[in-house]
């Protein structure tokens, strides 16, 4: 809407008659456009009482927000986030919007994947322990994670801060950590948005929301159309919690009289803080091999709704397949079994919940088992196993569950 006048007053009056004739459903519009202009061009012809005193200027750090501050986070970040260039991108940061070049990162034919997500309330663990270092490496790898299990390199990463006031330090810390996360899944970050908006979050609280942009070759798309019963389920180990489960790990966490400050029961050499706050595991420079060289057929990122809910994602709801998982295989890490056991929390509510140690899941034909093990092992997945096979049964059977208890 545009609209033009004698006036600012008259401009702005005759745009908002224009946004009043314009419905639909889910309509918004911003209410305050030339609020500042209008202020100061209007104040000085209102007459003022005698014993009033002339309204101060104002400025936009008087209403909470400094751009002074956002300048220092962006000068900052810059070194880190230049490190993240990579083919396709120069990870420069301060223009308007970030350009990727897909024909010098060599692709030929590729499909775009993109993802989005966030850290859920591991955000109020790193916020109640004041550590902030690692929660942008959870930000990058939940939504590089989504990509890889479509067969799709990640390319470049955005982030959006959200804040009441920003603190430099604090925000610095966390795009280091997207830095990093960055660099271990081999992706460009290209830029992103810091909002400070006073009155919207309380104290020193801020969130956070990631976007990923991947790209595979179309013949090498996952999931691959032939995925049948008898195929092996190949499991990578997670690093711990990720970044789901955390509002009842935290509800269990306070049930059980710990303090973050607290001896890790799980992990006596680190705080309770520090074993929760450990960085989402990244699969991608182990998994691209593989995929290059057509070994897998499929995979499920295995995040908050467990095995359960995330593993039938890979197939078709026509195709009537399923699978069988012996969690017999492996042995439940002990951060699972503190939890279940504080918590007095079912075997079947922790696999549909957690990721209960296994962060990745891998469809392979029964043919390149082998081939598909030696790859991820010769890439930094020493500890992959055969969890399970798929079956001509939709859902998830558990086999070996007694074992948990």
């Amino acid at each position: 809407m545009c609209a033009a006048g004698s006036t600012l007053r008259q401009a702005v009056d005759l745009a908002y008659s224009g946004v009043d004739v314009i419905d639909f459903e889910g309509k918004t519009y911003r209410r305050d456009i030339a609020y500042r202009a209008l202020s100061a061009a209007e104040a000085p012809n209102r007459a003022l009482s005698p014993t009033e005193e002339p309204m101060p200027s104002l400025t936009y750090a008087a209403a909470g927000v400094s751009v002074d501050a956002g300048n220092a986070l962006v000068d900052a970040i810059k070194p880190v986030v230049k490190a993240t260039r990579r083919p396709g991108a120069d990870s420069n940061i301060g223009g308007f919007g970030g350009a990727f070049d897909l024909a010098a990162a060599g692709f030929r034919d590729p499909i775009l994947v993109s993802g989005t997500d966030g850290v859920g309330t591991k955000l109020r663990v790193a916020l109640d322990y004041g550590k902030h270092s690692t929660v942008g490496i959870d930000l990058v790898a939940m939504s590089v994670n989504d990509l890889i299990v479509q067969g799709a390199e990640p390319l470049y990463f955005l982030d959006y801060y959200a804040c009441s006031k920003l603190e430099v330090g604090v925000a610095a810390d966390v795009v280091t950590g997207i830095a990093d996360g960055c660099l271990q899944a081999g992706c460009a970050l290209i830029g992103g948005e810091t909002a400070e908006m006073p009155g919207m979050y309380h104290s020193d609280d801020y969130d956070l929301a990631g976007f990923a942009v991947g790209a595979v070759e179309r013949n090498l798309l996952l999931p691959a159309p032939d995925i049948k019963a008898g195929d092996a389920l190949i499991a990578l180990p997670s690093s711990g919690p990720h970044s789901n489960g955390y509002s009842l790990i935290r509800k269990i966490v306070t049930l059980s009289g710990l303090s973050l400050h607290s001896p890790a029961p799980w992990s006596p050499n680190q705080t309770v803080g520090d074993a929760l706050l450990t960085p989402t595991k990244i699969y991608i420079k182990p998994l691209l091999p593989g995929i290059r060289n057509a070994l897998f057929k499929g995979m499920s990122h295995i995040t908050g709704g467990g095995f359960t809910e995330n593993i039938p994602r890979i197939f078709e709801t026509s195709s009537g397949l399923g699978v069988q998982l012996d969690l017999a295989s492996y042995k439940l890490p002990e951060v699972w079994r503190w939890l279940m056991k504080t918590g007095n929390v079912a075997p079947v509510e922790m696999a549909r919940t957690f990721n209960c140690g296994v962060g990745m899941i891998i469809v392979v034909g029964q043919e390149k088992v082998e081939a598909a093990l030696q790859s991820l092992r010769d890439n930094g997945e020493e500890e992959a196993f055969v969890i399970g096979q798929v079956t001509s049964k939709a859902g998830v059977e558990y086999v070996g569950m007694e074992q948990w208890r």
